[in-house]
């Protein structure tokens, strides 16, 4: 979807938008960093959000209508920069000019990755949600993520109009339907409740919480009625803001507010329903009932001049045209940006120690706190933008610290870059910097601190995400953390085998302009595309055939990637011997806790963490034993996944020599387990004992990496192997007369429903539920058909449970056909080794 946005000026009330804002103008805007507004406008499904976006813009776009799943995938950074005379702030100043950045990401929980990407360079999110349905999974998950990043929220409540139109709702329902929606998102904000980013709670008397509808383009805060009827009653706008929300009720025969809803025996009406509500519901009456006489004493009233186009029209249209003049949305959502979300010099301030990986008194972690301008460079590469050049890409992110120019030379460091070291890390010059607007881009001199930028020339360097620096210290920025997995797999291939290389370059390509996609090749050359469920794949796999490679394909079915993992200590101690028989290894495996897993998953414990605070924190969490925290090697697969290599030798010579060629065999197994190749989970493996030979050369890598191998095997072979399903969290919204097909297709899959509850005023119930990946597919489709359509579910995968149904090493169990089918799909011996294949005698 192209969005063909340029710098608009919105100013006043009443001006229409001028023409382009020259870029000598916004660049003034860029260098002044206070008034630049960074914010990701965060919902439920990508329209409305472009809605919300456009209509900021007061500027109507013809936007060419796709299918959502398309629209979800191409709209995720089409930024529309636009500069707002704070005139409607309500406070007269000199014209000051503000910079925002709107980041669009598509609202589907497959699409999760693509917020990330986006909260990284964002200061602020604007959180989208819907009237009807409520606060769902995604919601959840976008907050979670923007608290954990640091990121202030601001809500709006949307499609206000179809309480109105559809649900035909009462004032007072109303009322208590937007106060439960911000009473849910305010429990999931204290859920995640951080210290140095204060209480971010939202209030609509703060006017932190807007309530509108994106696709008719109005909205209001309490504030901006809070103006009006503080002038008209003399009183102080904050003292009205207050009285205009809760149980606060203005009694007509005493003049005087009140608190008590009742007055001699009658009930007031409350202040929000009678100030606020009351003419929004007059007009939506008059306008849909076609009084014409009565929608013009209205307009009078509330002094609302219309063009004679729109005068013309009736019932919806003229509702959208009256709302649209009497409550501009791009008015209520400006003001709520301005005044609420932080300019990056605010927000750097506390959220340097998020993002900075290093000490935080360096020069680097200083220029990020300071957002320095004059400091040494940092930028954070969030994601790859495709250019209409096949095959190239914008580096897109945003300038944490220092400036940015054309020309000069940075370190471009990946996500693997460990300071001191040489991998990872390239020394190349920065061809362009440019602005990116939408569908356009406009080349840029420099960028300083707090904006975002596009980059051309970098992209050969960088896989998906890195930081780009000037100072030869400086750590990386850290690494995204997403809240989804790639869990869902299909294999690809090409239909002429002509076209081998322009598959495997469309492979490169796809990795790169997706967070969240997962690229491999197996050993039997099978080329395998991840994604993080079966929308998510089918959209990557389309850019794949049609924009990528450009070839036809042949595409499997989706399989599931399991984890391997063990249910017991191993029942002897393994041994195995390197192939020239000097040196023996001797391990055992032993499972870990399910929670140390999510916290090692989390990065919560991780590899770069201090040994002895890592080490405190396993011994009073998790009851290890200090020395054993204290001695663990590494983290595997690729060091940082949810398996432990530990040392729990004693007083073994030479064995510090050995030590990198055994990390380089325990990062091997656990990339491929003994059971199907697949990677392992939640295992700890103790080097109890090792035997070297006297003479270096006979204890090489070659010596130590493949025996490390295979006592790793032999030891959770030992051990009551086991194969770990993903597991999909979903919520379903359905009307209670189609619960029974709900509750009788998630039966058939192996779904196990923990809860649901009646969303109050509606007639929808939420199931929530936990249904294995492995019976997913189709899931849709099947529930549609059998609730006639009425289901709408959002699956979000949520832990690793045992796969049932007997061990993986019994052919006969259903557990060994699924591994018998594992291994034949991968081209390998479908029986497994047994454990003799690695254990050796003595």
């Amino acid at each position: 979807m192209e969005i063909m946005s340029s710098v608009k000026e919105v100013v006043g009330d009443d001006t229409r938008p001028s023409a382009q804002t020259s870029l000598p103008q916004l660049k003034a805007e860029v260098s002044n960093e206070d008034n630049i507004l960074t914010a990701d406008p965060n919902a439920v499904l990508g329209r409305l959000k472009l809605n919300l976006g456009l209509r900021i813009c007061r500027q109507e776009f013809s936007l060419s209508c796709q299918p959502i799943a398309r629209v979800a995938a191409t709209a995720c950074f089409d930024d529309i920069y636009f500069t707002a005379n704070t005139d409607i702030v309500g406070q007269k100043t000199d014209g000051t000019d503000f910079l925002i950045n709107l980041i669009d990401s598509p609202g589907h929980v497959d699409f999760s990755s693509e917020v990330t990407a986006a909260l990284r360079v964002t200061d602020g999110a604007l959180v989208v949600v819907d009237t009807v349905e409520g606060v769902c999974v995604q919601t959840e998950t976008v907050l979670r993520q923007a608290l954990g990043e640091r990121i202030k929220p601001v809500v709006i409540i949307n499609k206000v109009d179809r309480a109105l139109l559809e649900l035909q709702v009462s004032k007072e329902d109303l009322y208590q339907s937007f106060s439960r929606t911000i009473e849910s998102v305010n429990v999931i904000i204290s859920t995640y409740f951080d210290k140095s980013l204060g209480d971010v709670q939202v209030y609509p008397d703060r006017g932190t919480v807007a309530f509108g509808s994106g696709l008719h383009g109005w909205a209001f805060t309490i504030r901006q009625f809070a103006s009006r009827y503080a002038k008209k009653f003399g009183v102080d706008r904050n003292k009205m803001m207050e009285r205009l929300w809760g149980d606060n009720y203005f009694n007509p025969a005493t003049k005087k507010w009140t608190k008590n809803g009742t007055y001699e025996g009658k009930q007031l009406e409350r202040a929000f329903n009678q100030f606020i509500l009351d003419p929004i519901f007059k007009i939506f009456a008059a306008v849909m009932n076609f009084k014409k006489e009565e929608t013009a004493t209205l307009l009078e009233k509330l002094n609302l001049k219309l063009s004679a186009d729109d005068r013309e029209k009736e019932g919806k249209q003229l509702l959208k045209a009256v709302m649209r003049t009497f409550l501009p949305a791009a008015d209520a959502l400006l003001e709520m940006m301005i005044l609420h979300l932080p300019s990056p010099v605010t927000a750097q301030k506390y959220r340097a120690e998020t993002l900075y990986e290093g000490p935080l008194d360096d020069a680097a972690a200083i220029g990020i706190r300071d957002c320095d301008p004059n400091g040494p460079l940092m930028l954070y590469v969030s994601k790859m933008v495709p250019t209409s050049d096949k095959g190239r890409f914008y580096a897109f992110g945003r300038v944490f610290s220092g400036t940015v120019k054309s020309g000069i030379k940075v370190r471009i460091q990946g996500p693997n870059y460990v300071p001191g070291r040489k991998e990872d890390l390239f020394v190349k010059a920065i061809q362009r910097t440019v602005l990116m607007m939408g569908g356009k881009v406009e080349p840029i001199d420099d960028m300083p601190a707090g904006n975002i930028v596009g980059l051309v020339g970098i992209d050969q360097f960088l896989l998906k995400s890195g930081t780009l620096t000037t100072l030869d210290t400086a750590h990386n920025l850290k690494v995204m953390k997403f809240s989804v997995s790639p869990v869902v797999q299909r294999s690809v291939q090409c239909k002429n085998a002509q076209d081998l290389p322009k598959l495997v370059e469309g492979l490169k390509r796809l990795s790169k302009s997706d967070p969240c996609v997962l690229t491999s090749t197996s050993e039997s050359g099978e080329h395998v595309v991840a994604g993080a469920g079966e929308l998510h794949l089918e959209i990557c796999l389309n850019d794949l055939e049609n924009d990528h490679a450009g070839v036809p394909l042949i595409i499997s079915d989706p399989v599931v990637a399991f984890r391997e993992t063990v249910g017991a200590k191993s029942s002897m101690t393994a041994l195995s011997k390197s192939p020239n028989k000097h040196n023996r290894i001797y391990m055992e495996a032993e499972p870990i806790d399910e929670e140390l897993c999510k916290e090692i998953e989390g990065g919560k414990v991780s590899p770069r963490d201090d040994f002895k605070a890592r080490a405190r924190i396993l011994a009073d969490d998790f009851g290890w034993d200090v020395t054993d925290a204290r001695k663990i090697w590494t983290f595997g697969p690729d060091t940082v996944g949810a398996n432990l290599l530990v040392d729990q030798t004693k007083a073994v010579q030479y064995l510090n020599e050995i030590k990198d060629s055994m990390v380089s065999g325990f990062q091997w197994a656990t990339r491929e387990g003994p059971v199907a190749e697949e990677p392992m989970r939640a295992i700890r493996f103790n080097i109890m004992d090792v035997t070297l030979h006297a003479d270096s050369i006979h204890r090489g890598t070659g010596q130590i990496m493949p025996t490390t191998r295979r006592v790793l095997y032999a030891a959770s072979l030992l051990a009551e192997p086991g194969l770990l399903e993903p597991v999909f969290l979903v919520e379903i919204q359905v009307p209670e007369q189609a619960m029974g097909g709900v509750y009788g297709v998630l039966t058939r899959r192996r779904g196990h429903v923990f809860g649901e509850e009646q969303r109050p005023g509606t007639p929808l119930f939420t199931i929530k539920a936990y249904l294995p990946v492995m019976e997913s597919f189709g899931f849709n489709a099947d529930l549609r058909q059998a609730t006639s359509g009425q289901a709408f579910p959002q699956m979000v995968f949520d832990h690793w449970q045992i796969l049932p149904g007997g061990s993986p090493l019994d052919p006969t169990s259903k557990t060994g056909g699924i591994v018998q089918t594992m291994r034949k799909r991968k081209g390998i011996k479908v029986e497994v080794p047994g454990v003799e294949n690695y254990y050796d005698k003595l």
